[in-house]
């Protein structure tokens, strides 16, 4: 590219709060959500967003901590989603994942 087909180019003009808050409100395609919005929906904790920061493959979370693995990949595909028990037990997985494990595991150590 040489010098003289360089375009100009201008500096982003800046918004206020107050002005995204406005271009956001006027999108009807996508409007901004409501504080009823929020509290409506629930937090999941994301399986494979807990195993990959655990830095295991599916195949060794799903035997360390008893999930059958077609399952684990239903979670993960979003297929299908976790129950509650499902969501409470992912919950102390991410945790305290060593705690889950040496529960779950200390049987096949200690040869129980």
């Amino acid at each position: 590219m040489t010098t003289s087909s360089k375009t100009t180019r201008r500096p982003l003009r800046p918004m206020t709060m107050k002005q995204i808050e406005a271009a956001a409100r006027g999108d009807l395609d996508n409007p901004p959500l409501t504080l009823s919005d929020l509290k409506r929906m629930q937090r999941t904790p994301q399986v494979k967003v807990i195993r990959r920061a655990l830095g295991i493959s599916q195949e060794d979370f799903a035997a360390r901590y008893h999930i059958p693995i077609g399952t684990l990949r239903d979670w993960e595909q979003g297929r299908v989603a976790p129950d509650q028990a499902a969501r409470a037990y992912l919950t102390v997985i991410a945790r305290d994942p060593e705690a889950v494990n040496k529960a779950l595991n200390s049987h096949q150590r200690t040869g129980r």
